[in-house]
């Protein structure tokens, strides 16, 4: 998934783990119109308010971590919010910036799917103003590079820096802090070029139609190669990804893997029939949103893609 923030993203069989069948966003002002039209906008909102409360922020969807902590201390009944809070563990502090590991997974698939290894307000409305959130990880060993990267970003952004500028700027804070820890070094050691096969962590499968499916280390990737790669990507979008491969990170938990792949798949499918990437990302987001919300699908989109 070539991907992150505003941008338009295991071991043994798939069945072991799925089974055998598997920003910022606008308000609307009402205007002083008929009744008949006020009554259709508030109805609208009610509906918006109940089945995505999340756009208007978590304030009203359950309330940041700091007020889900003052209701756990008064003992009162946490079900009460209308969505579950995302919180696993607050993990560090920065000034007024609270920093929180976060269920992902949660996150993609009932708040933003397009959330990766990390995120702030201004990158997501959902993310209230005084946090960063964290991708709960499968080896939690970037962490500090990525809250490096989020406290340029956040800052930035919070004086009016464009998106895209502040990123950049990101990106090079986050790229310092890597090369200091030697990550460059073990892919090129003796001088060379960097050899993007020296990334493999195992062959998940390698598909009839010719495609390897490697899990891969995703930190090496983003220190060497791509420092936005996040969750999965291919040969059509990376040109560092050798040809006929797919690359899972081995940063995403198990169980959600299938999801990432179905992304890569049909995403490379569609680009080798000649989709842009723009137009192919946004119909695996869709894809990839369904089957998040009937997994039972899942194996069978799959085997569309060429996954038997």
């Amino acid at each position: 998934m070539a991907v992150r923030a505003m941008q338009t993203r295991g071991a043994g069989r798939l069945d072991n783990y799925i089974g055998s069948n598997p920003g910022m966003r606008t308000s609307k002002n009402i205007s002083q119109q008929s009744r008949g039209r006020r009554f259709f906008i508030i109805s609208l909102l009610m509906m918006t308010l109940i089945n995505r409360p999340y756009l208007y922020g978590l304030g009203n969807c359950y309330g940041s971590s700091t007020q889900q902590q003052e209701i756990t201390s008064k003992g009162q009944n946490m079900k009460t919010p209308l969505m579950k809070p995302p919180y696993i563990k607050k993990v560090g502090q920065r000034g007024k910036i609270s920093i929180w590991v976060v269920d992902g997974t949660y996150v993609r698939t009932h708040l933003d799917e397009e959330f990766t290894n990390y995120g702030q307000h201004y990158g997501f409305e959902c993310i209230p103003k005084e946090e960063f959130w964290l991708d709960k990880e499968a080896k939690e060993d970037e962490q500090r590079f990525f809250i490096d990267h989020l406290l340029v970003e956040h800052r930035l952004m919070e004086k009016g820096v464009p998106y895209d500028d502040a990123l950049e700027a990101a990106d090079k804070q986050e790229m310092a802090e890597r090369k200091k820890a030697g990550d460059v070094q073990k892919l090129t050691a003796g001088g060379n070029l960097p050899d993007p096969t020296k990334v493999h962590v195992r062959l998940w499968k390698k598909l009839e139609t010719g495609i390897s499916i490697w899990i891969i280390d995703g930190r090496l990737v983003r220190s060497v190669f791509d420092v936005d790669f996040t969750e999965g990507g291919h040969d059509y979008v990376y040109e560092f990804v050798p040809q006929n491969e797919v690359w899972i990170d081995n940063d995403l938990e198990e169980a959600e893997r299938p999801y990432v792949l179905l992304h890569e798949l049909h995403e490379r499918n569609l680009m080798a029939k000649g989709w842009t990437y723009d137009k192919a990302h946004e119909d695996s987001s869709k894809i990839e949103y369904y089957c998040r919300h009937h997994p039972n699908e899942l194996h069978l989109e799959l085997a569309k893609e060429g996954w038997e």
